[in-house]
């Protein structure tokens, strides 16, 4: 292209010099026609001399007309001196003539030389490309030499009467790509939005500016290499719970530019469809329910084609936008497992209990599904007891050893397709998570109740939790980050709970607040202020963990620790009771706090009565999860309950609702709403007895 630019350039460039000559010639024909309109002074110049005597009387005639005392002399005198001068015109205008003719030869001879060399260059550029046609220089050198008569044919030869402009043949055609860049171009201009998201419709267009409108997925009028790694990635997404159906890949084999340009944005959208379901999930959150808040951050669509455009692979650059966390990982191998090709573990058939020595067909199964040593084929022996009991522990059910229907069930799992949904919602869950959990950070998994200290994929410590009841006392998921621990907090009841519960139980017994040792404030304007100074006995016990959210929810200690022995731990209003508070907050300000020489001993002799706040010079992130299924730390695919329905939900929002499902919508109700409502009461009046504190805190 640049070899073809530059011969048209010198093709112009000879004829644009030759109009320049035919400018620069026309000053001096226009001398020399000057001098031919006068041919009288010339031949009187010439023939001065002999003309001088006769002219004479006739140029004294007027002089003859003088006074009569008017001297002969002086008459005289002065017609010699007009012959003088005349002869002195004469002699001027013929060395300007003379002048003229040796100029006008030289500017001939100049021209003649100057368009036989912008003919040769004409030649020369003409030879070198096809698509130039033979421009025709005059030739004025024949003239050169030519008397001043036939100089104006000869000018007006070397003179074109038109502007030299390149020929029709010398325009460059476009390539493909730069055909279908101007289609690109003009479907910005158009219903862009027909094609690609609203949210990314500015930044896609920004990104093709910036690039001259030249496609990504396109080259050379065909499909480019990095569209078909991208399409082959795309059809497998599958692996990461995905539908590949929500990424369509259009058809790239039309030659017609306008239908390569509708494909290339087209796969564009499908290109950045994915990476925002990859990073932040097809379903947002807040279509689950509305005790969720994650911080959620989308790729920007500039960000996404820029990687792309750069990336060596393809395939990496598009699997990078899923999170890299090792619990995801993990997840994504028991889904492929899911799918492989081998057939699914055989299912234990239900039947009655068996304890130690009892008979049974199913006992050979057990030992094959748990990895138990062999025995008596039929005869549940003391061994295979115990590797139940290990099974229960493992899975948080009842250690008891005895093959009851719920352990049948736990060693069975879910069938595999819905093992297989159970998984893939899980893993949606996991895009919300914040891709730094942070160095140090606390982990609590709802369904499995239980709280971890984490540093990176490694554990630090783990404790169970109480968690939120199901409905409107759920725990909210949420990421935040831990400032500060109290100790000996003061309880300060939740309008929520005063309006929901106390209000109801004070209209029984006026003196139940009393007696669960609460105080209450009397504010003039008729709210309440109800709360529980630190104690043994407070609800929250000696320690709360505080990092600050929208739904008012904290970790604490509970003077109530039998409900530790339970499986399913689903009783708190919201908050998480933590089954070893001192030994957490330790861990935690041995992490934030290492120079401070924090243990559980040292932090025992801070109770008393007055609250004590220890703030973490380093805060520690908090993620709140619903983990319904995951890896346990010996390789083993984890299936819990759906306490709060959320699996449910999500994978309804799924199917029923994919178009729109990433798009978020407002709460039906503010999940704080209750909980910021001042609370009224009359004044205590009246007697009874009712001890409330048992059903708000067992």
């Amino acid at each position: 292209m640049r070899t073809t630019s530059f011969k048209l350039f010198l093709a112009t460039t000879a004829l644009v010099a030759a109009a320049g000559l035919s400018l620069a010639v026309q000053p001096v024909r226009a001398a020399e026609e000057a001098t031919s309109a006068s041919p009288a002074p010339v031949t009187q110049a010439t023939d001065a001399a002999p003309a001088a005597e006769t002219a004479a009387p006739d140029k004294t005639t007027p002089d003859k007309a003088t006074p009569d005392n008017a001297s002969p002399d002086k008459a005289a005198a002065e017609n010699a001196a007009a012959e003088r001068a005349a002869a002195e015109n004469a002699a001027t205008e013929k060395a300007a003539a003379e002048k003229a003719a040796a100029d006008r030869v030289a500017v001939e001879k100049m021209a003649a030389e100057k368009a036989a060399a912008e003919k040769a260059a004409g030649e020369k550029a003409a030879a070198e490309t096809a698509t130039v046609e033979k421009v025709a220089v005059p030739d004025g050198g024949a003239g050169a030499t030519t008397p001043a008569a036939t100089t104006p044919a000869a000018t007006t030869q070397a003179a074109p009467t038109e502007p030299a402009t390149p020929p029709a043949a010398a325009v460059e055609t476009l390539t493909p790509d730069q055909r279908i860049a101007e289609k690109i171009h003009e479907m910005f201009g158009g219903r862009i939005e027909r094609i690609l998201d609203r949210r990314n419709s500015k930044a896609v267009e920004a990104f093709y500016t910036a690039r001259n409108f030249a496609p990504l997925w396109v080259e050379n009028g065909a499909e480019a290499d990095r569209a078909k790694a991208a399409a082959t990635y795309l059809a497998g997404v599958a692996a990461d719970g995905l539908d590949p159906a929500e990424y369509p890949v259009p058809n790239f084999a039309s030659a017609d530019p306008t239908a390569l340009a509708d494909a290339e944005l087209k796969f564009t959208a499908s290109v950045l469809a994915y990476a925002r379901h990859a990073q932040i999930g097809r379903v947002h959150y807040s279509r689950v329910s509305p005790d969720i808040a994650f911080n959620l951050v989308a790729p920007e669509a500039g960000d996404v084609l820029h990687k792309l455009a750069e990336a060596a692979d393809e395939a990496a650059a598009l699997d990078s936008f899923n999170p890299p966390h090792a619990g995801y990982r993990a997840l994504k191998a028991k889904l492929a497992e899911l799918r492989g090709d081998g057939a699914a573990p055989a299912r234990i058939e239900s039947g009655p209990t068996l304890k130690p020595g009892m008979s049974d067909p199913r006992v050979p199964l057990v030992r094959e599904r748990l990895g138990a040593a062999a025995g008596d084929d039929t005869i549940y022996d003391k061994a295979l007891s115990d590797r139940v009991k290990e099974f229960q522990r493992q899975h948080d059910l009842t250690a008891s050893g005895t093959l009851t229907p719920g352990t049948v069930a736990a060693i069975n799992g879910p069938r595999r397709d819905r093992e297989a949904d159970v998984i893939i919602a899980n893993m949606e869950r996991w895009r919300w998570l914040p891709r730094d959990l942070g160095e140090y950070y606390v982990m609590v998994n709802i369904p499995d109740y239980t709280l971890r200290v984490m540093k990176g994929d490694t554990l630090v410590w783990t404790t169970k939790i109480v968690a939120g009841q199901p409905g409107e006392k759920a725990t909210p998921l949420l990421s935040e980050t831990m400032k500060y621990i109290t100790v000996n907090p003061t309880w300060n009841v939740p309008p929520s709970i005063i309006n929901n519960e106390y209000l109801p139980a004070l209209e029984r017994d006026p003196t139940v607040l009393d007696r669960m040792g609460l105080k209450v404030e009397y504010n003039r304007d008729g709210t309440v202020h109800i709360f529980q100074p630190p104690g043994d006995g407070n609800a929250l016990g000696r320690i709360r963990f505080n990092f600050p959210n929208k739904f008012l929810v904290y970790q604490h200690d509970t003077p109530d620790k039998k409900l530790f022995m339970q499986a399913k731990r689903a009783f708190s209003h919201g908050c998480m009771r933590v089954q070893f508070p001192d030994k957490y907050a330790e861990v935690l300000l041995g992490i934030s706090n290492p120079g401070d020489g924090y243990t559980a001993e040292k932090i025992h002799k801070l109770y008393g009565i007055g609250e004590h706040d220890i703030h973490l010079n380093t805060p520690i992130p908090v993620h709140i999860t619903y983990q319904t299924a995951f890896v346990d730390d010996a390789g083993h695919l984890v299936i819990r309950d759906d306490v709060y329905g959320r699996d449910a939900r999500q994978l309804a929002v799924m199917k029923e609702e994919r178009r729109v499902a990433d798009v978020a919508v407002a709460a039906p109700r503010d999940p704080n709403a209750a909980k910021k409502q001042a609370a009224r009461m009359p004044p205590p009046s009246g007697a009874g007895g009712f001890n409330l504190f048992g059903g708000l805190f067992r």
